[in-house]
């Protein structure tokens, strides 16, 4: 750093501080947000919750507006030269040597100076492209990451009902002990007994329960000898406001299910967010860092390191883009890279007859998708923009839709295509191939379990008040677990703005049989009795679907729906099988 020592005090040495400011101001009303999820847990302010989720969402693009602007207001950043470009950042990197986030801050520092340089500066002399400090071993001054608990003469209960304590949440338990010792027995029943008790025994807990929708979760694991075992306790209120422990999730798959992107985010208080994402990679490994930056709510930070994951793939394959399998969007132009499992979409320049919406509304529809309960149901998005990716990687099918359709979306600069707004999402297979391919094989239990899911999938969307808008096969997925998931959100709308009707009885039979309509329809009128005219053509499907969902094509189920959000109810989600939960199975003899 020796050679910083001369630029402190100089106009480099003002915007560095300028710009790390602005980074301590958004993650210090970031962590106030986080640490009063805990107070809004207590009190059960659902819908508190539900607004903290969305105002969350804002705080990053406003702080970085904010710097942009102070930047350009005090220091005139438009015309800084190369460098002092670099002079910056050499000194903002030493103002971050004992940072707690120093990550987030690199990242920041990025979202800022790409707004005033011109992309010719896109590289690492003057921005992060590569992470410039370590995460590892970085410790908090006040609370530590995570908590270390023994088994002493009050034993394993006696460990986990020091755990619930130091949480310190200040309602009751119903029956703490009853709690306890379901835990002990769940915890028992999966090890097929307990072990013996090694000398290294003890059971480490991350400092700060994840706080989402109407649950806390505490996140933590034994080490027992050379084994480690993660768990879950999920704490919930009862009708009476008491808390109680809802199950124990042992498996670490279960565990990685509640990190989905199709749930929303968390809420978690942390001086260290890269020690939190350290002991979340120890129990779930195959979990991306992206992922759970993202699901801790630090989406940007998530995007960054999922891009370089991405330019690193590209470095180390050959294959290239192709358009998505699948039935073409009328609004977005997806393509795909095989050996990557995400699709990328952009909105196209022209809309298909049937779509009358303009690209800022499309916008808002995915927006609108990061700031609701997705309740495990919608596919979240990583939105990008001006993405550089290497021309030759494209597919000739690739390039002229992108010339046919979205013209104005992309630039060639040399052998980069630059995509000016992309999304990017998990991969899925469509549902429509999957219902196609399970008739084939006549695989009538693999329909039945996607029609079911599917059902389910739009029940709990209504139930966290969003209607899907087009239901069609074509734009739900099938995850990896058999999840069915939905990702088309350009006709999306809240259930509360939505008029659900039942089609009234027409005049006479020679209007009815005249194919055409007898009734007036107001702009957001649905009839769910139509549903059935585009999605059960096939006798199997519709024989399946009135099995399970008949009341889904009924206007009552819908307006039923409405008035339990209108009346300000908020429903369970659970992010784990019903029958995990305690209450679904009986207390065993001790």
């Amino acid at each position: 750093m020796k050679i910083a020592v001369g630029l402190y005090g100089t106009n480099a040495h003002q915007i560095a501080l300028a710009l790390i400011q602005g980074f301590n101001k958004h993650y210090t009303l970031f962590r106030a947000t986080s640490q009063e999820a805990k107070v809004r847990f207590e009190k059960a302010d659902w819908p508190g919750v539900q607004l903290a989720v969305k105002e969350r969402i804002r705080f990053y693009d406003d702080r970085v507006d904010e710097c942009v602007e102070r930047l350009r207001d005090e220091f005139d950043a438009s015309h800084i030269d190369q460098p002092t470009w670099q002079q910056i950042k050499l000194l903002y990197i030493g103002l971050l040597l004992n940072h707690k986030q120093p990550e987030l801050a690199e990242t920041f520092f990025n979202s800022v100076t790409t707004k005033i340089l011109d992309r010719n500066y896109y590289h690492n002399d003057f921005i992060f492209v590569r992470p410039t400090l370590s995460t590892e071993n970085i410790e908090a001054d006040t609370d530590p990451t995570y908590r270390s608990y023994y088994a002493k003469a009050d034993g394993l209960r006696g460990a986990v009902a020091s755990i619930i304590a130091d949480f310190n949440w200040h309602r009751p338990f119903a029956d703490l002990e009853r709690d306890v010792n379901r835990v002990y027995q769940a915890i028992s029943r999966f090890l097929q007994g307990m072990p013996q008790r090694e000398v290294n025994f003890q059971i480490q807990v991350l400092a700060s329960a994840f706080y989402r929708n109407k649950a806390a979760y505490i996140i933590g694991k034994a080490i027992n000898g050379a084994a480690e075992y993660p768990f879950t306790i999920p704490v919930l209120h009862d009708e009476n406001g008491r808390l109680f422990i809802d199950t124990v999730l042992l498996d670490a798959w279960r565990i990685g299910l509640l990190f989905s992107l199709s749930r929303a985010y968390f809420m978690v208080d942390m001086e260290v967010p890269s020690g939190y994402v350290q002991f979340l990679r120890s129990i779930l490994p195959n979990k991306p860092r992206s992922e759970l930056y993202i699901m801790l709510g630090l989406g940007k930070q998530g995007k960054t390191m999922f891009f370089r994951d991405l330019i690193y793939h590209l470095r180390h394959s050959e294959d290239k883009f192709i358009m998505a399998p699948g039935i073409r969007g009328l609004v977005m132009l997806v393509f795909t890279l095989p050996s990557y499992p995400y699709v990328f979409k952009l909105i196209k320049d022209v809309f298909g007859s049937s779509k009358n919406m303009d690209r800022a509304t499309v916008k808002k529809k995915f927006l609108l998708v990061k700031q609701v309960d997705r309740v495990g149901r919608m596919a979240d998005t990583l939105e990008f923009s001006n993405v550089l990716l290497p021309l030759k990687r494209f597919d000739d099918e690739v390039l002229a839709e992108l010339q046919k359709l979205a013209p104005n979306c992309f630039e060639v600069d040399g052998d980069q295509l630059i995509i000016k707004h992309l999304y990017i999402e998990r991969r899925m297979e469509p549902l429509n191939m999957h219902l196609d391919r399970m008739e084939r094989s006549n695989n009538i239990e693999g329909l039945e379990h996607a029609i079911r899911e599917y059902g389910n999938a739009i029940r709990e969307l209504a139930q966290a008040n969003i209607f899907p808008g087009d239901m069609l096969w074509k734009n739900f997925g099938v995850t990896r677990y058999g999840r069915v998931v939905f990702y088309d959100y350009d006709e999306i709308e809240y259930m509360t703005d939505c008029n659900f009707r039942k089609i009234p009885p027409a005049p006479d039979f020679e209007t009815e049989m005249s194919g055409e309509v007898w009734y007036p329809v107001a702009k957001n009128d649905i009839f769910p009795e139509e549903f059935a005219t585009f999605l059960l053509a096939s006798p199997t499907l519709r024989k399946i679907f009135h099995k399970h969902h008949k009341d889904l094509l009924s206007a009552k189920f819908w307006q039923d729906a409405q008035e339990k959000i209108r009346a300000g109810h908020v429903e369970d989600f659970f992010p784990y099988p019903e029958e995990l939960r305690f209450c679904n199975n009986p207390p065993e003899a001790d």
